[in-house]
């Protein structure tokens, strides 16, 4: 037995330098990403309806997508993010998690997590004035989301989140529109 401890050890230490360095190289490929310069939380608190994403396997088949936030007594987020699966009417699923901010210079970056111990990189890029609208994502480039206040967003507020998500290295040629009920409406 004391003969396969180092050898675990060993194993367990290449397994994890690989996987530091394969989120360092991930990372290195690509600029600095920029956030939104401040964010209040209390008016960024609410519900948002997802415009579009880049496609992610827990939200396969998601339509009618929505994360309400809401700040928690210790400055931490409450997050709940539904979607009907496959159709319009088809069965709500919802997820729970919390999120925490980790540059409070900004409050522009979070970690979220939706399964304890792991987390998940949540930055807001670009938000607007009247927090109507935001582009979330994070530092490797693999999630973006299209974010509003209304389930649809005039197509020029559109074409510029989308613009701002590509200035910055997203594969905005990948982006899923989400499907969102026409009876919500203003």
């Amino acid at each position: 037995m004391k003969t396969r401890r180092p050898i675990l050890f060993a194993a367990a230490a290449t397994v994890t330098v690989a996987a530091a360095g394969l989120v360092y190289s991930r990372n290195r490929r690509h600029a600095p990403l920029a956030v939104a310069e401040h964010v209040d939380l209390v008016r960024y608190m609410g519900v948002w309806y997802e415009i579009a994403r880049l496609p992610t396997r827990f939200e396969r088949g998601c339509q009618h997508v929505t994360a309400e936030y809401t700040l928690r007594p210790d400055r931490k987020v409450a997050v709940v993010n539904s979607c009907r699966k496959d159709s319009p009417t088809g069965p709500l699923e919802i997820a729970r998690g919390v999120a925490r901010v980790v540059d409070s210079a900004t409050n522009a970056k979070l970690k979220v997590s939706f399964f304890w111990p792991f987390e998940g990189d949540y930055w807001i890029l670009d938000l607007d004035p009247e927090y109507q609208y935001a582009l979330v994502g994070e530092p490797g480039r693999e999630n973006l989301w299209l974010l509003s206040r209304t389930p649809q967003l005039a197509q020029p507020v559109r074409e510029q989140l989308i613009a701002v998500a590509q200035a910055a290295g997203f594969p905005v040629e990948k982006l899923i529109f989400t499907p969102q009920p026409a009876a919500n409406l203003p």
